[in-house]
C-alpha cells in the first residue's frame, strides 16, 4: 500500500483551497465543474464558457482557426442577441466589433478582462457561500475522515 507525503493535498484541502482565489478555482477541474454548476444554477454560465473559450482562443497557432475560432466566440458571446451574449459595456462590444473582420490572439483580451472582472467579484463570492459549494466541502470532510482513519 503507498504511503502518502505529508505535504499531500487532501480532498477537503484542496476544496478550501477554491476559496483563497479565482484562479485556484479555475484551473482545478472539479472546481470549474462545480463553478459551471453554481453559474447555471444563477442563469450566468456564459461568463465562464467566455472566459474558457477565450482562454483556449489564446493558445490557437494556425490564422485559419485563429478566424473561425474568433467568428464563433464573437457569434455565440459578443453580438448583439447572440445566444449566449455576455454583459460587456458598448465599446468593448464596438472594438471587437470592428476588429472581428481580421482578428489576432489579443482581440477579446479586454472582454475576457471583464468578464473576469464580474466573475471575481460578484459570482465568486457567491458561489464561496452556496450550498452548492458548502455541502462539496463537507462531503469531502466527511470522506476525507474514512481515508485517514482506516483501522477504524
Amino acid at each position: 500500500m503507498p504511503v502518502k507525503c505529508c505535504f499531500h493535498r487532501s480532498p477537503t484541502t484542496e476544496t478550501m483551497a477554491w476559496s483563497e482565489n479565482m484562479d485556484t478555482l479555475l484551473t482545478n477541474q472539479a472546481g470549474l465543474d462545480a463553478f459551471r454548476t453554481f453559474l447555471k444554477s444563477e442563469f450566468s454560465e456564459e461568463n465562464v464558457e467566455f472566459w474558457l473559450a477565450c482562454e483556449d482562443f489564446k493558445k490557437t497557432e494556425s490564422a485559419e482557426k485563429i478566424a473561425s475560432k474568433a467568428r464563433m466566440i464573437y457569434s455565440e458571446f459578443i453580438e448583439a442577441n447572440a445566444p449566449k451574449e455576455i454583459n460587456i459595456d458598448f465599446s468593448t462590444r464596438d472594438l471587437i466589433s470592428k476588429n472581428i473582420a481580421e482578428p489576432t490572439l489579443k482581440c477579446f483580451d479586454e472582454a475576457q478582462k471583464l468578464i473576469y472582472s464580474l466573475m471575481a467579484k460578484d459570482s465568486f463570492p457567491r458561489f464561496l457561500k452556496s450550498e452548492i459549494y458548502k455541502k462539496l466541502v463537507n462531503s469531502k470532510e466527511i470522506g476525507n475522515h474514512k481515508k485517514w482513519l482506516p483501522f477504524l
